[in-house]
């Protein structure tokens, strides 16, 4: 088997907001779409990224073990970016820190079973050959 794509759930209330923003500000370009569900990808990866749309009124409260992770020389300032460009389009989210160099920014009412993590590239320089 080969690794595929990573899938996860966004309320549907928010779900064409978070995929603008995934595409206006992270770059994804949309692969294919469903009614339920999107594919996308960010140019230079080769792992996609599934949202489905999901009408749970439950909030998973360990989610923050669950991320949509990237890469940055300064996390918790990109993550800051996306958290003002949602609230300009009426949708709160807010930073937290996992340390003092890999922050999440979750959307409550948007993403029901991740959050989006930001962390230095140091921390995924990892020993091995592939």
């Amino acid at each position: 088997m080969k690794f595929n794509h990573v899938a996860n759930r966004l309320d549907g209330t928010h779900f064409e907001l978070v995929v603008a923003m995934m595409k206006d500000r992270l770059g994804f370009v949309e692969l294919r779409r469903t009614e339920r569900a999107i594919w996308l990808r960010q140019p230079g990866t080769n792992i996609d990224l599934q949202f489905t749309r999901s009408d749970t009124a439950h909030r998973d409260d360990d989610k923050r073990r669950s991320q949509v992770s990237f890469l940055s020389l300064t996390p918790r300032e990109d993550l800051a970016a996306l958290v003002e460009w949602l609230g300009a389009r009426g949708l709160a989210a807010e930073i937290g820190a996992y340390s003092d160099r890999e922050f999440f920014m979750d959307a409550p009412a948007a993403f029901v079973d991740f959050v989006i993590e930001a962390m230095r590239p140091e921390l995924a320089e990892y020993d091995v050959q592939v």
